[in-house]
């Protein structure tokens, strides 16, 4: 059923670009949709605002009275809307943040006590999951999405790149030997992701498009990235995955990292993804740009 609201929005925008059709454009609506709440905007007011042709709409005199106060009633409403985030900006509130469990226990989870330090009003939910969290249904304010990104009408920014990495820990090499090709790799014991295509349980891709599928086998595979990284430090195979899962246990040689003759797939971004609106929250964007911030001095990592 059209709103009142949504009507007087077809109605100024329809005035201001002098058409309906035009005016739909401007409203992300059909025209056919447009015409439905011109429409019943006039029935409820009960008085014709315009008299409509093929080419133009041209004001009655009720339509002229209403035009301006309909003008000066949607600014307000934005002044108003404004406001309202600046005061929740000042007063803090809570910011719900949804997060896969590898990424968000070893590179969010440790930002949090800097962030609400900055921000003392705010508090921080993470949630923690390795499924696509519905920002609307769900009622997140933001996610963090890692990969490649799917079509969408969420406004992305792209945080960090997501460098991927083949390893082993120090024991295994010296059992095994190191590869030196990917066709080595058909001898090794390799540890599997089955929540990948391109880094998965059955076979590898190798290639900065994946293009080279080099078929895998081993005795271990799971659908949690830290779970394979554990294994491997244990010695218990090779490891295929993103960089920031591993980087400290390359830092510290618990896992060495293995070159090929092909290099490693590149597998998108680590992105914040936000709903699809004009107006941002502004607790929303202080994150972001802490996120940013803080991901860009640790760039080594991904």
């Amino acid at each position: 059923m059209p709103d009142r609201l949504t009507g007087i929005e077809v109605f100024v925008a329809a005035m201001k670009l002098g058409g309906l059709s035009a005016g739909a454009r401007a409203l992300n609506m059909s025209p056919a949709m447009a015409t439905k709440h011109f429409d019943a905007l006039e029935h409820r007011l009960g008085v014709k605002l315009a008299h409509r042709s093929t080419r133009r709409l041209t004001l009655t005199e009720a339509g002229r009275q209403f035009l301006e106060r309909s003008e000066a009633l949607l600014r307000a409403l934005t002044e108003a809307e404004s406001e309202a985030v600046s005061v929740a900006d000042v007063v803090g509130g809570k910011i719900r943040i949804a997060v896969p469990i590898a990424f968000g226990i070893a590179h969010i989870a440790p930002l949090i006590p800097a962030f609400t330090e900055r921000y003392p009003r705010l508090i921080v939910e993470l949630g923690l999951s390795d499924h696509h969290a519905d920002l609307i249904a769900e009622d997140w304010d933001t996610a963090i999405r890692i990969g490649l990104l799917a079509d969408s009408d969420l406004v992305a920014r792209k945080l960090a790149p997501v460098r991927t990495v083949l390893a082993a820990a120090p024991a295994y090499i010296a059992r095994r030997g190191v590869p030196k090709s990917v066709d080595d790799l058909t001898t090794h014991n390799c540890l599997g992701y089955t929540l990948s295509r391109p880094l998965g349980a059955e076979s590898w891709s190798f290639g900065p498009q994946g293009d080279l599928v080099i078929p895998i086998r081993g005795d271990f595979r799971s659908n949690n990235g830290e779970a394979l990284i554990a294994a491997a430090m244990a010695g218990q195979g090779i490891v295929y995955g993103p960089r920031f899962l591993a980087c400290q246990a390359l830092r510290d040689g618990r896992l060495i990292e293995l070159l090929l003759d092909v290099p490693t797939v590149e597998t998108g971004g680590v992105y914040a993804v936000s709903h699809p609106s004009r107006r941002v929250a502004a607790k929303t964007n202080a994150w972001i740009e802490f996120l940013s911030e803080r991901l860009a001095v640790r760039i080594d990592d991904f």
